[in-house]
């Protein structure tokens, strides 16, 4: 039985685990998650040492899939998971119409990237550890639509053409796996889950980003029509669309959550650009305020020396004494002072006049 031709609705008659109480995808409802502090950012092993053998790009008819080598590893969880391939899921419509898997708060992205990993450290390969509950970790990482290209992308949409049809593989250049990840990977949602293609085994510990990454509208198009989920021999050709599973009931389950409050909060690209417009606004507000205090402290402070100046030169003019120089006395003209020389002698000259009478005149006898 190949599940693509029955109905999601139908999976279940032929897969009883797809009809389990367990089962992913998921719409995480942000206002119902629980944060739980001991959840610790993961850590990729061997992500980036890609090394020189090349990685098998693989057409399986429902998704296209990327081999993984066995030194990737993903460390930051219970136990160590070897990694083993990755797929996406997407729609048909192009940006905004939904294509991812899980949903945030009701909202869909435009595709999906699933990373799977096998318990290594208790089961022997990926059959056996899928059967058990604890088997599995996968991460999905919602892809949204940009303006700028991909380039990590690239390094498999590039090359969907050589496998457009089921069943056809081809060797592509390995590259850094972490690229194709966000930025913060310490900001996710943790619940247990299943997998989301038939046999649906409840066996997946699930970390879904709370960060997306983004590529452009014409890789998200180049995804949405190069492939074909039926083979080339096929005399009808059926493109590979709209391979994402609908959400599921959570069933009283619990999705965790690494963050707590606004630190999970992503930002736009407008409301960074807001922030940084507003903080350097702010910066020249406070310029200019600074620079107005300066120049009134100064200008305050030349004003009250100027005071000060003027308040110290009025106080010497009261209390030293004065320089003033003593009035030079009154010239008189020669023909006053030898008028007045005439009359100083005629009266000198009246008094000894009347010295001499005096002294010409006898002395009164007196009666005996």
């Amino acid at each position: 039985m190949v599940y693509g031709l029955v109905g999601q609705s139908e999976w279940s008659e032929y897969f009883p685990d797809c009809g389990g109480s367990s089962q992913s995808p998921v719409d995480v409802v942000t206002a119902q998650t629980k944060y739980d502090p001991t959840l610790a950012p993961l850590t990729p092993l061997g992500y980036s040492q890609h090394g020189n053998k090349p990685f098998t790009l693989y057409n399986n008819g429902h998704t296209v899939v990327i081999e993984l080598p066995d030194w990737m590893s993903l460390g930051g969880l219970p136990w160590l998971y070897t990694a083993v391939q990755m797929h996406l899921h997407w729609g048909s419509g192009g940006p905004s119409h939904g294509g991812s898997e899980h949903a945030i708060d009701g909202r869909s992205a435009d595709a999906e990237l699933h990373v799977v990993h096998y318990n290594s450290e208790l089961y022997p390969n990926l059959s056996v550890a899928m059967t058990q509950r604890d088997g599995l970790a996968v991460l999905g990482i919602l892809i949204e639509t940009g303006q700028e290209t991909n380039q990590a992308f690239d390094n498999i949409l590039s090359y969907l053409g050589r496998v457009r049809h089921a069943d056809q593989k081809v060797f592509i250049p390995a590259f850094d796996v972490q690229s194709l990840l966000p930025t913060h990977l310490g900001l996710y949602y943790r619940y247990n889950g299943s997998l989301t293609t038939p046999p649906c085994h409840q066996s997946v510990l699930w970390t879904v980003f709370r960060e997306s990454v983004q590529i452009s509208q014409a890789q998200l198009l180049r995804l949405e029509t190069v492939l074909y989920s039926s083979k080339a021999e096929d005399p009808d050709r059926m493109l590979l669309q709209d391979n994402y599973r609908s959400a599921q009931p959570l069933n009283h389950r619990v999705v965790f959550c690494s963050f707590s409050g606004e630190s999970g909060k992503e930002l736009t690209s407008g409301e960074v650009t807001a922030i940084v417009v507003g903080v350097m606004c702010g910066c020249v507000g406070v310029a200019v305020i600074v620079r107005f205090v300066v120049k009134t402290i100064r200008f305050f402070t030349h004003l009250r020396s100027a005071r000060a100046a003027v308040n110290s030169s009025t106080s010497s003019w009261d209390v030293l004494p004065s320089n003033r120089p003593a009035p030079l006395p009154r010239t008189k003209s020669p023909e006053k002072e030898k008028e007045k020389e005439q009359k100083q002698d005629v009266a000198l000259g009246s008094t000894s006049e009347v010295g001499k009478k005096e002294e010409a005149s006898p002395a009164p006898q007196t009666e005996p």
